[in-house]
């Protein structure tokens, strides 16, 4: 290969180094756009919340302490793995929850443009706060599997979405409300 190719690959490798860094550094507002219309299509996906399940209404408790470290980057690592969880849950067995199939795309698909965002703007620094990435990542699974369990024994019935629906926009707000605060 030649000098002038050897400049150019360089020049595209600094560029796109520059562009990645520049990302990261608006992060927040970009998840707080996210977050705003996951909220929108969490809305859209169903309608009013079913009267016939509020008797079956369950409390998750989520972990809230994994959101309030004092690092930033462990909060970004927290979401990422918030958002993971819910990505997972909202891809599988949703055939009785009767909900708009675009909105539920879209907001899957919302999902993992963030996952992919935070991964690459963590990716680097996750090993230098790893215990305590350990320990928020412990909390977070046992919540999501409550959530999971509680699906499963109700056999995604149709309550059991929407009980879970609701949970996943509560999560959404808390971490709308951590993001303002970064």
């Amino acid at each position: 290969m030649n000098a002038l190719g050897l400049i150019q690959i360089g020049l595209i490798l600094l560029c796109t180094t520059t562009i990645s860094s520049l990302q990261c550094n608006h992060l927040p507002l970009q998840q707080r756009k996210v977050i705003k219309n996951s909220l929108q299509l969490l809305d859209k996906m169903g309608k009013k919340f079913p009267r016939q399940c509020l008797r079956e209404k369950m409390s998750f408790r989520f972990p809230e302490q994994v959101l309030k470290p004092r690092q930033k980057e462990i909060v970004k690592v927290a979401i990422e793995e918030i958002f993971q969880h819910i990505f997972y849950i909202f891809s599988k067995n949703l055939t009785l929850a009767a909900w708009d199939g675009t909105a539920l795309e879209q907001f899957q698909n919302g999902l993992y443009q963030q996952i992919e965002q935070l991964e690459a703007c963590v990716i680097k620094k996750q090993t230098h706060y790893f215990q305590s990435k350990e320990v928020n990542r412990l909390k977070l699974k046992k919540y999501f599997q409550k959530i999971d369990c509680f699906l499963k024994d109700k056999q995604h019935n149709l309550c059991s979405w929407e009980i879970s629906r609701a949970e996943m926009r509560r999560c959404l707000q808390l971490i709308d409300k951590v993001i303002r605060k970064l």
